[in-house]
């Protein structure tokens, strides 16, 4: 964990195993379990959008992720450091396409030698004006089935108790939760992959492609008609202004 005057602040770590796994109140609504949510894997193409989503975290929000507030630089080198080939990271778009909420599930380098088997690590934020929906929690579930049909036998969480929220999806997972002071680790044993469980991911995966396509066709659509918009306002003004 780093501090205001740590010299490993001037670099984030790029596996979430290494940093603070939880985000700032990655808030659970009862009301939305059943709605579906369209989760998709992102790629090093949405680095732009993974840095804007992280950025926008204010201080409080990025301690409680990275373990202290961390700056603009540090965040866009944790972004450019990111590893998709070996972890996976998921997000949750809004209709303009903006990145409301993500998780980052770190593979270990090697496979864990230890009763718990291979590990998992998993990471999430959600951006305040879109808490309340349940993503936090969603983007977890989302996690557990990724992380079983790869062959992760535990997921683990490391949250600062301070962070309730995040410890209170991982609780109501089944997790085991182990305090000490101001940090917890949370452990949650994970059930082998059945054939309905590749199922299910699959068609989640193709479920929410299709969704993001839509919003990009409904997004790139609505800027060719603000551009219209635009161009016809300079025209009318133009002309005003020639007293035509």
């Amino acid at each position: 964990m780093g501090f205001p005057d740590d010299p490993r602040q001037d670099s984030l770590p790029s596996s979430a195993s290494q940093e603070r796994s939880a985000t700032a109140s990655p808030e659970v609504d009862s009301s939305s379990k059943w709605t579906w949510v369209p989760i998709r894997s992102l790629g090093p193409r949405h680095r732009d959008r993974i840095a804007a989503h992280l950025i926008s975290l204010d201080a409080a929000d990025r301690y409680l992720r990275f373990g202290y507030p961390a700056n603009d630089a540090q965040i866009a080198r944790y972004v450019d450091m990111l590893d998709f080939d070996q972890d996976e990271v998921f997000g949750i778009f809004n209709r303009r396409l903006d990145l409301i909420a993500m998780a980052h599930l770190a593979h270990p380098a090697t496979p864990t030698e230890s009763s718990r088997g291979t590990m998992a690590e998993f990471g999430v934020t959600v951006l305040k004006k879109a808490r309340g929906r349940g993503f936090g929690a969603r983007l977890f579930e989302h996690s557990v089935l990724h992380a079983r049909n790869r062959g992760v036998q535990t997921l683990f969480i490391h949250a600062l108790s301070e962070n309730t929220a995040m410890l209170k999806i991982a609780r109501n997972a089944g997790a085991t939760v182990e305090r000490d002071g101001s940090e917890s680790d949370a452990w949650l044993r994970l059930p082998p992959d059945t054939f309905a469980s590749h199922v299910e991911e699959v068609m989640g995966q193709q479920a929410a492609e299709f969704d993001y396509q839509i919003k990009r066709h409904v997004t790139t659509v609505q800027r060719i008609i603000e551009t219209i918009s635009e161009v016809k306002a300079h025209i009318s003004d133009s002309r005003h202004i020639a007293g035509e």
